[in-house]
């Protein structure tokens, strides 16, 4: 849709106070190229626009959202400036999902407090403040929600990146997994890395001052393998009994290999309990595999979502924050 063009001075437009009520829906950003997973996990939607879906009632779990905003208002206004004062009128920080009427959107957020959206410095921690979405649904009708789920823009994590040492870039899905869990492996950890080849996630938590334990049946790249705190095993991570390797702090598992393979090996090692902390990652085939997605969800006191690093795959956490 082209944006209509918009009125030259606001002091044209009526200036009665905008309307504000509830939408009585939750809205769902989907990530890129997963909206139909979103909906497929949703069920029940009121309306897809792009890559926002709309349900009615209350918060769903949705791995599949990239940022969910909470009990979201519709806002009817009749200028740039009443929108941006209406807006200012429920807190301080927005963050524009441009969909449509995009020059007048984007005046409406030039109207408000300005949002630093610069790359982290892993690590770092969570930002604290209220960060609130909102969109342009027609010329005259915002929909805004104070509470998302994700603290940053979008729900998108973007990184101060390391482009020399990793040998790939698997190591920002680790980066914002360990963003998100809001702790870091440290000094005096021991962490065990399946499926590491060619090393980035060892890299990351060996970074961090933990000693790893990574296992692959192919060899590390030969930097990652020189690091001192790095004990390797090649061997398959699922002929690996967890008697055989002991106690760690972290069990980090970006392995290629189906949905169902992998929720056998994290019900042995959780049974085990030899395994305090579990970050792991789901890749899906062709398809996404949602029944066993929602086992893992099921899982007490776990967590599963879509990183903004993740491609056609989830992340499970456990334990949640």
């Amino acid at each position: 849709m082209q944006d209509t063009p918009d009125p030259a001075p606001d002091s044209a437009l009526p200036s009665a106070s905008p309307s504000i009520a509830p939408l009585g829906q939750t809205v769902y950003l989907a990530p890129d190229g997963f909206v139909d997973d979103l909906v497929a996990e949703l069920g029940d939607v009121a309306a897809v626009d792009g890559r926002l879906v709309f349900a009615d009632g209350p918060a769903r779990p949705a791995a599949w959202a990239q940022n969910i905003w909470f009990d979201p208002v519709r806002i009817e206004i009749g200028s740039i400036k009443g929108g941006a004062k209406a807006l200012r009128g429920i807190q301080r920080n927005w963050a524009l999902w441009s969909q449509r009427h995009h020059r007048r959107a984007a005046l409406i957020q030039d109207n408000l407090p300005h949002v630093s959206a610069k790359p982290v410095v892993f690590p770092s921690p969570l930002p604290t403040a209220p960060l609130g979405s909102w969109t342009l649904l027609d010329e005259n009708t915002i929909v805004a929600a104070a509470r998302c789920s994700s603290p940053f823009r979008h729900g998108e994590v973007p990184f101060v990146e390391n482009r020399t040492a990793p040998p790939n870039r698997a190591y920002l899905k680790l980066w914002e997994a360990l963003t998100l869990f809001g702790e870091q492996p440290g000094p005096g950890d021991r962490c065990l890395d399946l499926g590491a080849c060619p090393g980035g996630w060892t890299w990351v938590l060996h970074e961090l001052g933990a000693s790893v334990v990574s296992v692959d049946k192919a060899p590390l790249d030969p930097a990652i393998a020189r690091l001192p705190r790095v004990e390797i095993r090649q061997e398959s991570a699922f002929g690996l009994k967890p008697q055989d390797v002991g106690p760690v702090d972290w069990l980090c598992c970006d392995v290629i290999c189906y949905p169902t393979r992998l929720l056998r090996l994290v019900r042995d090692w959780m049974d085990s309990g030899l395994a305090k902390r579990f970050v792991c990652t789901l890749k899906f085939q062709a398809d996404t595999d949602h029944e066993t997605a929602r086992a893992f969800a099921a899982i007490p006191g776990g967590r599963v979502l879509h990183l903004h690093h993740n491609k056609h795959e989830l992340t499970w956490m456990w334990p949640a924050v």
